[in-house]
């Protein structure tokens, strides 16, 4: 009963989800109400804000388990690898819509895009989310090496290796309003990533390598 229980809440999230997108790619997410939402979806409000306590979370609610992954990556990588080693290999082995290249996967993407864009709440909401990635990135390091509180390498290595990942969002975000979609900005991302944590291998090819 509990399995069934959860699954039905899941069905529910991703339908209020579903519900939500369809009406901020159409309009705008500064321009829907919760209310609205939940007409869409068919619940009542509370039921929205039972399963996102915010607005933004409507868009955002996956992200917490992208958080979760990650920091498992880095924390079970196999003996010998460093912590940007296991960081580069999990990012790259991210499945996403950037993977599927029919049109109507490209204009959900591309709208999406936009919408992400033009609001400065969402974007606001974002960068909260990747300093919550940093911190508990930086906080796992710090463990793993023993450094002290006031050692701030940590936080300097998870902020390098988060700020690759945002660049590439940024710069993935570019090329898709231009609508510059398919295989080949697929590929020019991951040679932009390539060369990115290569900008980085200098510095903390080594670090926390022994770790584990």
């Amino acid at each position: 009963m509990t399995g069934l229980r959860e699954r039905k809440k899941e069905q529910t999230r991703r339908h209020i989800a579903e519900s939500a997108r369809q009406l901020f790619s159409e309009r705008g997410f500064d321009h829907v109400t919760i209310a609205e939402v939940a007409e869409a979806a068919d619940v009542a409000v509370q039921t929205v804000f039972n399963y996102f306590p915010t607005k933004e979370d409507l868009v955002y609610w996956r992200l917490s388990t992208f958080e979760d992954e990650l920091l498992t990556a880095v924390r079970e990588r196999p003996p010998g690898q460093s912590a940007i080693e296991a960081f580069q290999s999990f990012l790259f082995a991210q499945p996403g819509l950037l993977g599927k290249h029919d049109p109507e996967a490209r204009d959900e993407l591309t709208a999406f895009t936009r919408m992400i864009l033009d609001s400065p709440a969402l974007q606001a909401r974002e960068g909260q989310i990747f300093s919550g990635y940093t911190g508990a990135l930086a906080a796992l390091l710090g463990e793993e090496t023993g450094a002290r509180p006031d050692d701030i390498r940590p936080r300097v290595a998870a902020h390098a290796m988060i700020g690759v990942h945002r660049a590439l969002i940024d710069y993935s975000r570019r090329r898709i309003v231009d609508g510059d979609l398919g295989p080949r900005l697929t590929r020019d991302i991951k040679a932009q990533a390539r060369r990115a944590f290569a900008l980085l291998e200098g510095e903390l090819g080594d670090y926390a390598r022994g770790s584990t």
